[in-house]
């Protein structure tokens, strides 16, 4: 019982042959059982996701939370639903009514299709493809162009507005994001995340380059839109932003596919960084590594609320600036520090960690010293321009 994916998976095998199929056409029948299972899976724990979300910030801000709908309110996100779903869906008058129907769909899809190639145990993945980081890219992408399509199609230049102001954000982070997905790819020798995640074996690609591991982390927060960088909650001046004109499900579409995302980064991270399935006895009895992959899964998706229920929102232009300014660039500086390093490790394995460890100590100290720099000159330009107000006002006097 050490791996009941493999049984399952022959079971079912074996009973459509038993049925006289031809052999392709069951291997074309179990993937799109598995997509449908893994879809409904991602779907059905959004409900979980929300209500547990909702039930640590009121901890943390020393509320209840949901207490009245089912056992410790766990039917809260229920009754929610069955809300949005009674609601008329409403399209503006002018608005482009298929695109704007498409719209959220294209949102949701972008996030239910990062888990096709995720890991979730040595013999538990949907497809295990030798370019699995070029497909998180480009499927990831998608999410933004229905953010587009859904600004665009409103016929509302509120909502226009809202989805440029939210692209923008999204692009500026993916830049970093992208360059950081880099890292393991190197590291590894391979795009695809199963060879990633094996590759991990016995030194998580997070003990070499952590700087790599935290950008990917923040940009993936920024580009789900959650705190601090939450312009989508704070468009009170544009109106609620992109999806201004939504209602019903369409809008709780919206809605699922930014408390899916956040749980996605953590399942995404631990794939990429923190070892994925592997620990103790995980390759002999798969089903240890499923539980060792939800628990890190777990740990990181709880620093996600705890990062919502602490920082204050950043506004737009210091949010593009953190981008640009700091993360692309030290993203750019720790791809080259790995790749020069990674030449010049003798050996595999716990051999490269002193190397790599030191490159990161050298890149935060570069750092460092540039926010300091950078620290003085404005500090200058603010004292030259007060002393320069003081002139003006003595001459004036």
């Amino acid at each position: 019982m050490g791996d009941p994916f493999t049984l399952i998976a022959d079971f079912l095998r074996d009973l459509l042959l038993g049925f006289g199929l031809d052999p392709g056409l069951t291997t074309a029948i179990l993937k799109f059982v598995g997509a449908a299972v893994t879809a409904t899976i991602a779907l059905t724990l959004t409900f979980f996701t929300i209500w547990l979300e909702r039930k640590l910030i009121a901890r943390f801000q020393d509320r209840l939370g949901p207490n009245r709908v089912g056992p410790y309110g766990l039917f809260q996100t229920v009754a929610d639903f069955a809300k949005l779903l009674t609601k008329e869906v409403l399209v503006p008058e002018g608005a482009d009514r298929s695109v704007f129907m498409i719209a959220p769909l294209l949102v949701v899809m972008s996030v239910v299709g990062l888990w096709a190639v995720v890991p979730f145990a040595p013999t538990l993945f949907g497809s295990d493809i030798n370019v699995g980081v070029l497909y998180l890219v480009s499927i990831g992408s998608v999410g933004t162009l229905g953010i587009m399509m859904a600004g665009l199609s409103s016929n509302n230049k509120y909502a226009l507005l809202g989805a440029f102001r939210t692209v923008a954000m999204m692009l500026s982070y993916a830049v970093p994001m992208i360059l950081t997905l880099l890292i393991p790819t190197m590291l590894a020798g391979s795009m695809g995340l199963t060879k990633i995640v094996e590759a991990q074996n016995p030194v998580w690609f997070v003990i070499l380059s952590p700087i790599a591991a935290f950008i990917f982390y923040i940009s993936s927060l920024a580009e789900v839109g959650r705190t601090p960088f939450d312009l989508m909650e704070a468009e009170s001046e544009i109106v609620a932003g992109f999806h201004i004109e939504y209602s019903g499900i369409s809008f709780g579409m919206f809605f699922v596919a930014e408390f899916l995302h956040a749980f996605t980064i953590a399942v995404l991270t631990v794939t990429l960084f923190f070892g994925g399935w592997q620990g103790p006895g995980a390759e002999a009895f798969p089903i240890l590594g499923f539980v060792y992959f939800l628990i890190k899964t777990a740990i990181l998706y709880f620093v996600i609320i705890w990062i919502r229920a602490t920082f204050p929102r950043l506004r737009i232009d210091t949010i593009n600036s953190i981008s640009w300014k700091i993360l692309t660039p030290l993203a750019l500086a720790a791809v080259i520090f790995t790749a020069i390093i990674d030449k010049l490790t003798p050996g595999d394995g716990w051999a490269r960690v002193p190397l790599h460890l030191a490159g990161s100590v050298i890149l935060i100290g570069l750092t460092l010293i540039a926010f300091r720099a950078y620290a003085r000159s404005i500090r200058k330009q603010s004292e030259g321009s007060g002393k320069s107000l003081a002139q003006t006002s003595e001459a004036g006097s």
